[in-house]
């Protein structure tokens, strides 16, 4: 492949089109036309697009990262990587929300390189006891949501990656009326 067929997402090159050859979707992607209006720079379609986009970016990048203001800083890096993108943006190669989410995921990437996360070694016990509460305590003192923040904080990278866009995923798929 030429360097035109792959996308700078987070400093990573990925296929534009990697699992549809024929660089054709089978469904309508529904951002197209909201990504040409922002590729000719029109105020209502940024201020349209951030809208959209901008609580489930922040709530992605904030499950991936465990800090809201550092989603927030992601989130507006993603927004910036779109403003340059959309000029150039190709329908078809991939759906909107796929890049914008991959781009998302990236910039979460390269803050948790930044900061040298470390998993746990499996045979390699704790230095000290842990002196928080007991966990019955905590989950009697923290909300459910809390709860889930926290226990995705202590996965790896990639496996909290697939909980978050599984949980998004769902949460799209729902009927309006149950949201």
């Amino acid at each position: 492949m030429h360097r035109s067929s792959f996308i700078e997402t987070g400093g990573a090159r990925t296929p534009a089109c990697a699992s549809r050859p024929d660089n054709t979707l089978k469904e309508e992607d529904p951002d197209i036309a909201l990504i040409a209006r922002v590729g000719n720079r029109e105020p209502g379609a940024v201020r349209e697009i951030v809208t959209r986009k901008l609580p489930r970016i922040v709530a992605l990048a904030a499950r991936m990262l465990g800090d809201r203001a550092e989603a927030e800083d992601v989130a507006q890096e993603a927004f910036l990587r779109i403003w340059k993108i959309a000029p150039r943006w190709h329908p078809g190669e991939s759906r909107f929300d796929t890049w914008l989410h991959r781009v998302t995921l990236n910039l979460c990437y390269d803050r948790l390189r930044k900061h040298r996360e470390t998993p746990f070694a499996d045979d390699e016990p704790p230095k000290q006891a842990d002196a928080a509460p007991l966990p019955d305590e905590r989950l009697d003192a923290a909300g459910e949501s809390s709860r889930i923040e926290r226990a995705l904080a202590r996965l790896p990278a990639r496996q909290r990656e697939a909980l978050v866009l599984h949980s998004i995923t769902r949460i799209c798929r729902m009927p309006r009326a149950r949201r």
